[in-house]
């Protein structure tokens, strides 16, 4: 809302939601700016479509690269920060943008946790092996899949080799932030007899757990349980360290 449009109509709330940085910053990222957060855990959600290089569609919900870059670097420069949880419930999307968040996930020295909440698909699979440690709901999906494109293809054989040095990528960052290996995700993700239409395996709940390629099944408060957790022992290893 422009304060120039403020008269005396407008509401106590919506006045104040204009002068509140942290609403309006809620409204924009889904979730509160670093400084003005209070607690020593931030909370980063990627929801829906993971937006990269190209703008998504206006009627898809979805998570602008751009703006959890800026969150991460935040999260580790900032001292009062000891610790992030990830909420996910994601379709996929820019392959590049996605990898390169689960790269700079991965690489934060603070503690981090993933809880998979209704599904984390396609890219949103090494977004959630990211973490330290990583939870799954009962009910949510993950889904595995080759890579795919859509549009002209102009040089076949040269779109085939660079398709495939970037699956490589992912399938080796999978295997190397979980505990599933290279070889099972790579059956995983060319199954042909768990989607109707296409080529890849849908892993609920638990499934993903058995495969090893998320931590444990569980909600919120064991999440954050196990964040704290991690956070105490980094503490605890810090003053060892020191003293």
């Amino acid at each position: 809302m422009d304060k120039n449009l403020i008269n005396e109509e407008t509401s106590p709330q919506e006045v104040s939601d204009v002068n509140n940085p942290s609403l309006q910053n809620i409204n924009n990222l889904g979730t509160v700016n670093i400084p003005e957060q209070k607690q020593n855990i931030h909370i980063l959600t990627v929801i829906g479509h993971i937006e990269g290089h190209m703008t998504s569609p206006p009627q898809n919900k979805a998570t602008k690269y751009e703006h959890i870059i800026p969150q991460l670097v935040a999260v580790e420069d900032n001292p009062d920060i000891e610790g992030m949880l990830i909420v996910l419930n994601t379709v996929g999307g820019d392959v590049e943008a996605g990898l390169a968040l689960s790269e700079l996930i991965n690489s934060l020295s603070k503690p981090k946790v993933s809880l998979v909440l209704g599904g984390s698909h396609s890219i949103g699979v090494p977004l959630a092996t990211a973490a330290d440690y990583s939870f799954i709901a009962p009910s949510a999906t993950m889904t595995i899949h080759p890579i795919r494109m859509n549009g002209l293809v102009i040089g076949v054989p040269q779109t085939f080799r660079y398709f495939s040095k970037m699956q490589d990528r992912i399938v080796d960052f999978i295997a190397r932030t979980s505990k599933i290996s290279r070889e099972t995700v790579l059956e995983l993700m060319n199954s042909t007899d768990e989607l109707a239409n296409d080529v890849g395996s849908i892993l609920v709940g638990k499934e993903a757990v058995d495969n090893g390629l998320i931590n444990e099944v569980g909600g919120l408060d064991v999440a954050m349980n196990k964040l704290r957790e991690l956070i105490k022992k980094k503490k605890e290893n810090n003053n060892t360290q020191v003293h």
